[in-house]
């Protein structure tokens, strides 16, 4: 195989485009500018060359991954993982453009066993003729495990490189013999300067500029959410308006849709948010927490979903450290089943800047998991003898309760007797951090082992 890298066009081109229209088994023609009046803006601009892409540096630049893969002369099988805009299709276009390869493109939407076994035939007669074949399956992670079992043999043998593009964590929807033979690429969300840079391709591709102040513009970018082909879609409604002064951000709001969150309740970003959630509130942060539970909220989350993992929080982070964030816990999610939303969701905010300002101790989780490691080493080892309770006449006799010391009768009420199980020696599980309310916990234990072994001192010298 060939590879080579174009020289970039006189005029910029951009990495989004529409639906690519040529059917199953056909090659690209995709050859340059020859626009139709109906044409999207996105379309127009799909770049030429793989120069032509922005954004996505760390993959087509100097040193990207892709680029030194080209450079070898060797195009391995990719997954190409992004959320919707980053350029994935118009990526793999070029690259078979770039790697002398034929393309041909199924979704994984439309497409089923029959598909996939008309395109594996006619890649293999044309592999047979000498020449290559890459195979891009848009949304790739919606085929199910046997079907994504049916390319192993074609990516093994080189029938095709395959191009998977996923907007899904690959770790998770795809499996594992299918990922250990290609190789994941992670496209970034488009950040303000590729946004920037489209805007200025547009501009430059329509002759017009955009009517909009310099906040506005601002604000568009904005709203794009890191979608350059929604950014395009958003500069034709612009371009289309028909106005003598440019629009200020509030004019601009008001007359375009805002690009709905990119979140899904059963998949990673739910998981993801829940996770920068958690790990702010252990940094002992409010703001950060305040704003991952806003993202949670303004995604459709449910409000209870939250009220339960920040009630294990109380318990796993905070714990004994500050002994009121359980059961302020509890009070926000009871509040909010009360109230519903949107007032319950305050109960709920103020337990997130509680919990973000609560000191932190997972002392008490440490020891529970201690604790739990022992129990199942040891088995079924007997509570000491002195400890269980003797309601027969028999059981006396035989030593149940024998020397038990009521700790109320004692100085100080602390017995320091053992109540661990007799061979077994005595563990330490429970270990304060020394922050808020565990200071004085701390403070006590230590009292507490020292009489402890005062007492065994003076047992074993009498």
């Amino acid at each position: 195989m060939t590879a080579r890298r174009e020289t970039p066009p006189a005029s910029g081109g951009d990495l989004f485009g529409g639906s690519v229209t040529e059917p199953t088994g056909s090659e690209s023609t995709h050859s340059g500018r020859g626009h139709t009046p109906t044409q999207p803006l996105a379309d127009r601009l799909r770049p030429t060359t793989l120069d032509d892409v922005v954004g996505q540096q760390q993959l087509l630049g100097p040193t990207g991954a892709l680029t030194l893969m080209l450079e070898r002369g060797t195009l391995a099988s990719l997954i190409l993982w992004g959320g919707p805009g980053v350029g994935k299709t118009t990526i793999a276009r070029l690259l078979a453009k770039a790697a002398n390869l034929r393309f041909v493109q199924l979704s994984a939407v439309f497409s089923g066993v029959a598909d996939l076994k008309k395109a594996f035939d006619e890649a293999r007669r044309f592999a047979e003729a000498g020449r290559g074949t890459l195979l891009f399956v848009d949304e790739i992670h919606r085929f199910n495990r046997a079907q994504q079992d049916g390319f192993l043999p074609v990516v093994e043998n080189g029938t095709v490189v395959l191009v998977g593009a996923t907007t899904e964590n690959p770790s998770f929807a795809l499996n594992s013999a299918l990922l250990s033979r290609c190789q994941v690429m992670v496209l970034r969300r488009l950040d303000d300067p590729a946004l920037e840079a489209l805007l200025v391709r547009a501009e430059e591709e329509t002759k017009r500029t955009l009517p909009l102040t310099e906040s506005a513009r601002a604000t568009l970018r904005a709203m794009a959410d890191g979608d350059g082909r929604y950014l395009l879609n958003m500069v034709e409604q612009i371009l289309s308006l028909k106005t003598e002064k440019p629009l200020d951000s509030q004019e601009l709001a008001r007359i375009l849709a805002k690009r709905a969150v990119l979140y899904d309740k059963d998949r990673e970003e739910h998981y993801n948010l829940i996770s920068a959630l958690h790990k702010s509130l252990r940094g002992s942060d409010p703001d950060a927490a305040l704003y991952w539970f806003a993202r949670m909220l303004e995604g459709g989350e449910d409000p209870r979903y939250i009220a339960r993992r920040l009630t294990r929080f109380a318990a796993e982070d905070v714990g004994m450290a500050d002994p009121s964030a359980l059961p302020l816990a509890i009070a926000a999610w009871e509040t909010y089943e009360r109230l519903g939303s949107p007032e319950g969701e305050l109960a709920l905010a103020q337990l997130v800047v509680h919990l973000g300002t609560a000191p932190k101790s997972n002392a008490v989780y440490k020891a529970y998991g201690a604790a739990r490691r022992a129990a199942k080493a040891t088995g079924s080892l007997m509570p000491p003898a002195h400890i269980l309770n003797a309601p027969t006449k028999l059981m006396k006799e035989i030593g149940y309760g024998d020397g038990y010391q009521y700790d109320h009768d004692t100085e100080e009420s602390f017995s320091g007797q053992n109540y661990f199980p007799d061979g077994m020696k005595r563990q330490n599980f429970y270990n304060p951090k020394g922050l808020g309310f565990e200071r004085e916990v701390r403070r006590r234990l230590d009292t507490w082992a020292g009489i402890r072994a005062s007492r065994a001192k003076q047992g074993k010298q009498s």
